[in-house]
């Protein structure tokens, strides 16, 4: 009668060629982009950009009520401040309007922000530019004053530069903003800031807060 071979309790080795491998724990949470937003106004923008929220982004918007060359300040100051804690911001944008400063001032600003990997949201003459645009196309330079007066009439009521709820009325001309600011922003072959009145680059801080909602 043949016997029934015992076993021996050694643990089968892997095949050749075939090593055994370590689980890992996966960790399948995305990191939210951190964007940090200096504004030129104390309420006006930031009332705006802070009703960008989505689980994609971290948003951090200040108010300096101050010239564009103080907010490309304001903002270095705050990007280095994480920078040294660990935690860059992965984009650094700054918000400012033309109104008023000379045409130099400007541009340097926006040259300066670029050369601090910034980007500069600005507008030509004023931020209130980017709200017209969500009802029509505007290429033809007014007084900064006539933009409340059209925003009143666009509006259907009063305009108030500090209203929070200005996000939520656009909100549904959105679509039609982006693309009259593109249009606006490809009208002028050679750019010139400061002389590009009007126009906004506001439209791709839009985009880019877009993207992570």
């Amino acid at each position: 009668m043949a016997r029934t071979p015992k076993p021996s309790g050694r643990k089968k080795l892997p095949d050749k060629g075939r090593p055994l491998r370590r689980r890992r724990r996966v960790d399948h949470r995305e990191k939210r982009r951190r964007f940090l937003i200096v504004c030129e106004g104390t309420r006006t923008e930031p009332n705006y950009f802070r009703r960008f929220r989505g689980s994609a982004i971290d948003v951090k918007v200040v108010g300096t009520g101050r010239a564009p060359l103080a907010v490309i300040a304001t903002a270095r100051r705050l990007s280095n401040e994480e920078q040294k804690k660990g935690i860059p911001y992965d984009e650094v944008w700054v918000v400012f309007d033309k109104n008023g400063v000379p045409a130099e001032q400007f541009n340097r600003a926006i040259r300066l922000a670029k050369q601090a990997g910034f980007h500069p949201a600005y507008s030509n003459q004023a931020f209130e530019l980017w709200y017209v645009l969500h009802f029509e196309y505007l290429n033809v330079a007014i007084p900064r004053r006539q933009y409340q007066k059209r925003l009143d009439e666009l509006l259907g009521r009063p305009y108030r530069k500090n209203d929070p709820s200005l996000y939520d009325v656009l909100l549904p001309r959105q679509e039609v903003a982006l693309r009259n600011a593109k249009r606006l922003l490809a009208s002028y072959p050679e750019h010139n800031p400061a002389q590009d009145d009007p126009c906004t680059t506001v439209h791709l801080l839009v985009e880019a807060l877009n993207r992570g909602m």
